[in-house]
């Protein structure tokens, strides 16, 4: 891939124009499986920057570099020599994205799709771009991990005796004695309150 890319940009030097920045993007390229005789479509946004010009290419597997053409923000095309125009379409798509539709994919059209933006100020952006295996079957994902099973929780059958229950149980019948056992000893505490304050009426007024 590495010897791929730098045969890319050995080819396409006379592209550049004199005095200019070149800058490439830290992209992975993305893969796909198009169907024989199926369309596809391969898009070169822009992003935040302000794009003029755009130049497709295509790798082919065996080195070899293709220009394929040019569009401009005006959708005026200009394609490169021996390119099929009835098969490849390049368009502006949006107000700030261009694109390459390829018609009636074949096995011959397997290779890396590639596109370079200039910008305004002179500044061009090469995207690693898109590799088409037309009629490969893509591998088969790795299996997903199975969730961890949860603990299940112990159920308490108190009915039938089984389980910890008496560790809930005894706790909360103490408690429920201590608060029974708490009432019943202020109740009688305030129902003796009355005579003691009496007893004492009595004794200051002898």
């Amino acid at each position: 891939m590495i010897l791929l890319s730098l045969a890319w940009f050995l080819l396409t030097e006379p592209f550049w124009t004199s005095g200019s920045e070149q800058i490439l993007m830290q992209e992975e390229v993305i893969v796909r499986y198009p169907k024989i005789l199926g369309n596809e479509t391969i898009e070169c946004d822009c992003g935040s920057t302000a794009c003029d010009l755009v130049f497709w290419f295509r790798s082919h597997i065996s080195g070899k570099v293709e220009f394929l053409g040019r569009c401009n923000n005006a959708d005026r095309v200009n394609y490169g020599d021996g390119v099929d125009q009835k098969r490849f379409k390049i368009s502006k798509k949006g107000s700030n994205t261009f694109a390459l539709r390829v018609i009636s994919v074949t096995e011959e059209d397997k290779g890396i799709y590639s596109c370079v933006l200039k910008e305004k100020n002179v500044n061009e952006i090469w995207k690693p771009g898109t590799l088409l295996l037309p009629g490969e079957t893509p591998p088969t994902p790795p299996p997903k991990p199975k969730p961890r099973p949860q603990p299940k929780k112990k159920k308490c059958d108190c009915s039938a005796g089984k389980g910890d229950c008496s560790m809930i149980l005894w706790p909360l019948i103490g408690l429920l004695a201590c608060l029974a056992l708490v009432l019943v000893c202020t109740l009688q505490y305030f129902s003796r309150l009355p005579r003691k304050c009496h007893h004492h009426f009595v004794k200051r007024g002898r």
